[in-house]
């Protein structure tokens, strides 16, 4: 059945043709928003949730509950003043609202450029 699931573990959209895009919160590495000139009678804004293999899965606005949002909301970084510049556009548009931060290990030769910086 087609719809959009979204739990503890996963965000899962299966499409009308069986397809299904899921994308394991673990291995969340970018958010998007993306916009189009569609509205108002057709969905325009999808959030689009990239994970670390390169898989996504897009999520309609419609499909976005408040449970959904207060957890993008609550990544660290979430930049939800760009939700807010894509709620108003009426353009085709791309905003990146969220991307992880890779922790670099300081050991090494990392370490001592860092060292060398104290």
């Amino acid at each position: 059945m087609a719809g959009v699931e979204i739990n503890d573990m996963f965000v899962r959209r299966t499409l009308d043709s069986g397809r299904v895009e899921e994308v394991l919160w673990r291995e969340l590495s970018e958010i998007r928003v993306i916009t189009t000139a569609d509205g108002p009678f057709a969905e325009a804004m999808f959030f689009v949730l990239i994970g670390t293999k390169g898989n996504a899965c897009v999520v309609p606005y419609s499909a976005a509950d408040p449970a959904f949002l207060l957890r993008l909301r609550a990544l660290p970084g979430f930049d939800n003043r760009r939700v807010t510049q894509a709620l108003a556009s009426t353009t085709d548009c791309q905003f990146s609202v969220w991307r992880r931060t890779v922790r670099r290990n300081l050991s090494g030769p990392d370490r001592r450029i860092r060292d060398a910086r104290l």
